[in-house]
């Protein structure tokens, strides 16, 4: 099959849909399918890091290089893909134009949001989606990557379009970990304040929709009842921020802030931890927890986010509705080591297997086979 994926994001930038859509590039090419991917996102100032498949770069000339992009079009009678799959997240022009442009006589269309939907988003998309329903005939599908993301799309598409829950994809062996054995652990890389403290990791962009401050504030709260260090690995435009609040706050001696670590690093920070935190409270999947649960780390996050979908409370790691509920999990894990070394064990001993990349890659040839099933009955 000829898979066109378009999405406004691709690498060089880092973000949760740039790497999603490149690995599921990549998984699909292992099989035997003919893909290529079209951006708005322009070539790194390097060679970069090269693809098995041709990467269309169509960047409008735009101020501060804004994804809006040119046109499909000479690219769609090029490569005459089988199917196109765009990936849209909150606010995301490329995307939403290719679904319009696609509508009457194009290809068959797979529409995967990532993101979770706010107000604005909603609104947005209530006024688009009653358009690409008319242009499709039914020949688009939509999928997300949870079921919380899917709650307000599916009250949004109220019935015009269907909507499915598709996991992103992950490498299951690269992370799952083996039972380490006793005294096998690393050091953490983080300073210490006395020795029995846990060690809570995070990983992800600093990003202001990401509440990397709330972040620390759950942090501090937790840590006010039992001792503890912390390592928070990623970058981006909240760490002067969160820079500030820990000097503020006499937090600079037991949280670290590493920088931008690639998968090895953070496959051997995790290697330390005892929690991993993930306190976003509009995180539609959360791919760093994922890891963290592979590599047999307890989780605490928010309830009613992605990360439920692979995360059940009491079991994989701890699930909580507010900041105060998410610090008194952490405080409770690192004051039990009972309960965490109970909680590692299954992680250890346990795959989410929809989020391998057999899995997902099967669910979504059955999305393309759908669409393009549906989009020959309405052209009949």
């Amino acid at each position: 099959m000829r898979i066109l994926h378009v999405s406004d994001c691709f690498p060089p930038r880092l973000g949760g849909i740039e790497v999603q859509v490149d690995e599921l590039a990549r998984a699909q090419y292992g099989t035997g399918h003919e893909v290529a991917v079209a951006t708005a996102t322009p070539a790194p100032a390097g060679a970069g890091e090269p693809t098995p498949f041709p990467v269309a770069r169509l960047v409008a000339p735009l101020p501060w290089e804004l994804p809006i992009g040119r046109s499909l079009g000479p690219l769609l009678d090029d490569l005459k893909p089988d199917v196109v799959h765009v990936h849209a997240g909150a606010v995301s022009p490329f995307a939403w134009r290719a679904v319009h442009s696609l509508g009457i006589t194009g290809p068959p269309v797979v529409l995967t949001v990532h993101s979770m939907w706010g107000p604005v988003s909603r609104t947005v998309y209530r006024a688009l989606v009653p358009g690409w329903a008319r242009r499709h005939g039914g020949g688009l599908v939509v999928t997300t990557v949870s079921e919380a993301a899917a709650r307000p799309i599916r009250a949004v598409v109220d019935g015009r379009l269907p909507v499915r829950v598709i996991s992103n994809g992950i490498d299951l062996a690269r992370w799952h970990a083996e039972t380490p054995a006793e005294g096998d652990r690393r050091v953490a890389p983080v300073p210490l304040e006395g020795d029995g403290s846990a060690h809570v990791v995070a990983v992800g962009r600093l990003a202001p929709r990401k509440e990397p401050v709330n972040l620390l504030r759950v942090l501090r709260e937790a840590a006010s009842a039992v001792p503890l260090r912390a390592t928070i690995v990623g970058d981006g435009p909240a760490r002067r921020r969160m820079e500030r609040y820990l000097r503020r706050h006499g937090m600079s001696g037991w949280v670290r802030l590493t920088g931008r670590l690639d998968r090895s690093e953070v496959r051997n920070v995790l290697e330390t931890a005892d929690m991993f935190l993930a306190p976003a409270s509009r995180e539609s999947f959360g791919l760093a927890a994922l890891e963290a649960r592979l590599a047999g780390v307890p989780v605490v996050a928010q309830a009613g986010g992605g990360v439920a979908d692979f995360v059940t409370s009491g079991r994989e790691g701890l699930l909580g509705g507010t900041p105060r509920e998410l610090a008194a999990a952490l405080a409770r894990l690192a004051s039990d080591p009972a309960l965490r070394g109970r909680i590692a064990a299954h992680n250890r001993a346990t795959s989410p297997v929809r989020c391998s990349w057999p899995a997902v890659l099967a669910a979504f040839d059955s999305c393309y086979e759908a669409a393009s099933a549906k989009t020959d009955f309405a052209h009949l």
